[in-house]
């Protein structure tokens, strides 16, 4: 999975420079083979000739280090990424893998998934977190709104919703209800399947399945410091089995857009929200 992002990132690096990969190669002295390796994942350089490269193209400090990292890591299976800013790496992550993917499965326990949230919705977590600082909020939120774009026709998506989430106010009960409406617009498009797991139903932790044309799935879980991807086979065949047992106890697609219409209907929410993870 590392590698996969690695080269991606290269992709883009070299797409940056205008220059076609011989070219490029030949400025380096390099075969072009080489370089077309390390963009394949295939090895073959070290870290001093991968800093010569990051050098040519030009790179900031910041995404320096990011590629440095995962140059590093790039042979690894499964890994945990820890975090200090507003823009933290492990989102980053999942939206260069969420870019790709084909098939996206979510689970959510504690909010509205974080590629359907409204902007208001959004904003009222980030302000109500322990974890953001004030300052940060407006990029925090900018971030949050960035990545609805994953939402397209190109993908199929699948949101398992606890039921509790829905009457859980976030910023207020019209902040609420416009969050809910957008659930209701959202969950009308044929490739987005929306289902509520009815109260009790839970089974596990918030976590995200990526599934992908010609890579294995890659299941992500956050946590408010760090964030830990999965790809070894025993792990995603769990989560999967796990999904499983959802779709066996959910609420079906029609059940769940009829359970939020009586929810906005009557208006009543029933608690209020936890503070944002």
């Amino acid at each position: 999975m590392l590698g996969r992002e690695f080269g991606e990132c290269l992709r883009a690096m070299i797409a940056r420079t205008g220059l076609k990969e011989a070219e490029l190669a030949r400025r380096l002295g390099w075969e072009h083979a080489k370089l077309s390796d390390l963009v394949n994942g295939k090895g073959g350089t070290s870290l001093e000739e991968f800093t010569y490269l990051l050098g040519v193209c030009g790179v900031g400090p910041d995404e320096f280090q990011y590629l440095k990292g995962l140059f590093l890591e790039s042979r690894e299976r499964g890994w945990l990424q820890l975090y200090e800013s507003v823009l933290t790496p492990h989102v980053r992550t999942l939206i260069q893998h969420e870019r790709i993917a084909k098939e996206i499965v979510s689970w959510s326990s504690l909010y509205v998934p974080g590629v359907l949230q409204i902007e208001s919705y959004a904003r009222a977590l980030a302000e109500g977190s322990p974890f953001i600082k004030a300052e940060d909020v407006p990029e925090w939120v900018a971030e949050r709104m960035d990545r609805r774009r994953i939402v397209a026709r190109d993908k199929k998506f699948t949101f398992y919703v606890y039921e509790p989430v829905l009457h859980s106010v976030v910023g207020g009960a019209d902040v609420l209800s416009e969050q809910l409406h957008e659930l209701l617009r959202m969950s009308v498009r044929p490739y987005i399947n929306l289902r509520v797991l009815p109260v009790g139903r839970a089974l596990t932790g918030d976590f995200i399945m990526l599934k992908f044309e010609k890579y294995e799935p890659i299941i992500y879980r956050g946590s408010m410091n760090s964030a830990l991807f999965l790809d070894d086979k025993a792990s995603t065949g769990l989560y999967q089995q796990v999904f499983d047992m959802m779709d066996s106890v959910a609420l079906g697609r029609e059940e769940s857009r009829e359970l939020i219409t009586g929810i906005v209907a009557s208006g009543t929410p029933r608690r209020p929200s936890p503070t944002c993870r």
